[in-house]
């Protein structure tokens, strides 16, 4: 009696080329989402930056101005609007004091919509020496600009906020 044997053809079985196919969708969708996460954390990052860096500058200018509450930023000549009705939604914190010209600026930088509050508050007052500390703030948030759609990586993406303190007499530095 003789055995029959099988030939085994090199090659691969559909099976196999199934198993491969799925692994390879499997390993682009997570490769795709790490691409399409890490491009948007660096959007948020860059607006982030430009925020902070409008807002220094906003806190600098004005402490220039020994914090006087008639500042206003659109004399900078960089894009701000006149100042506008507060939005509703618009984070205000306790303890950052009134708002300038009881408003918010807007302006886009980056094709990013954004809105800044300027607050003072007079923290304490030397009757005798006349001399007041004002404590300055920006307030700048995104995606509450009235009438612009910002881009939606934008959307609950947390405000920066800057503080610092002036002698309110110390107009010119």
């Amino acid at each position: 009696m003789g055995t029959k044997q099988t030939k085994h053809r090199p090659g691969v079985a559909l099976v196999e080329v199934m198993a491969a196919s799925a692994v390879l969708v499997v390993a682009s969708v997570g490769a795709l989402s790490y691409e399409y996460q890490a491009s948007r954390n660096t959007q948020i990052a860059r607006a982030h930056i430009a925020a902070t860096h409008m807002a220094q500058l906003l806190i600098e200018d004005w402490m220039s101005t020994g914090g006087t509450d008639s500042y206003n930023p659109t004399a900078l000549g960089l894009g701000f609007s006149s100042a506008l009705d507060i939005p509703a939604g618009f984070t205000q914190f306790d303890g950052m004091g009134t708002p300038l010209n009881n408003g918010v600026y807007a302006i886009t930088i980056n094709e990013v919509p954004m809105l800044a509050m300027l607050t003072y508050n007079n923290i304490d007052t030397d009757e005798v020496a006349q001399i007041t500390l004002r404590q300055l703030g920006v307030i700048v948030e995104f995606d509450v600009v009235p009438g612009q759609d910002a881009p939606d990586w934008v959307k609950n993406v947390k405000p920066v906020i800057l503080t610092t303190y002036v002698r309110a007499d110390a107009a010119g530095g």
